[in-house]
């Protein structure tokens, strides 16, 4: 009797191991192998490393602010930020799996990587770097032009309710 209750329990003990990871992994696990799968096939790190020079050339006239010495300094640092981001990537690949995965079932995921799998979806990847810099470039020009606009518009606004501007 003793030696049949070890036996169960025994095979309860193998049970909860093997089927508890099972019922884990339907889910969870399933969307987020999916998700990572996709976060390699888009090629996530490339982009993101093509877009780190993009990045600080943006944010550089905040830092520099026109003075000679800092500017020189900041191109001598980019190189250096730059690799030491670049080192971190993993983290971004985790926190985007993440995301994927709460966000999608693994099927969908699946149907994704198919996409970008495919020629159009290869080349929507070999365009993304150059799209995104377009896209950015389009939106500053917009921006500057709408603001600038709008700005105006604003001023001959308050100067019809009396303001002196």
């Amino acid at each position: 009797m003793r030696q049949q209750f070890i036996k169960i329990i025994g095979l309860l003990i193998v049970t909860v191991l093997l089927i508890g990871p099972v019922r884990a992994q339907s889910q969870g696990t399933d969307a987020e192998v999916a998700a990572r799968e996709l976060v390699t096939t888009i090629k996530l790190d490339q982009q993101f490393k093509a877009m780190l020079p993009m990045i600080f050339k943006s944010i550089k006239p905040a830092i520099v602010q026109n003075r000679p010495d800092v500017d020189r300094d900041y191109d001598v640092l980019v190189p250096i930020a730059i690799a030491k981001m670049s080192a971190r990537i993993n983290e971004l690949e985790d926190a985007l799996v993440a995301i994927y995965a709460s966000n999608f079932s693994a099927a969908e995921l699946r149907d994704l990587i198919a996409f970008y799998k495919s020629p159009t979806g290869q080349k929507l990847l070999q365009k993304t770097s150059f799209i995104t810099q377009q896209t950015m470039a389009a939106g500053q020009k917009f921006g500057q032009s709408a603001g600038a606009e709008a700005q105006k518009e604003m001023i001959e606004q308050l100067r019809n309710k009396g303001h002196t501007l």
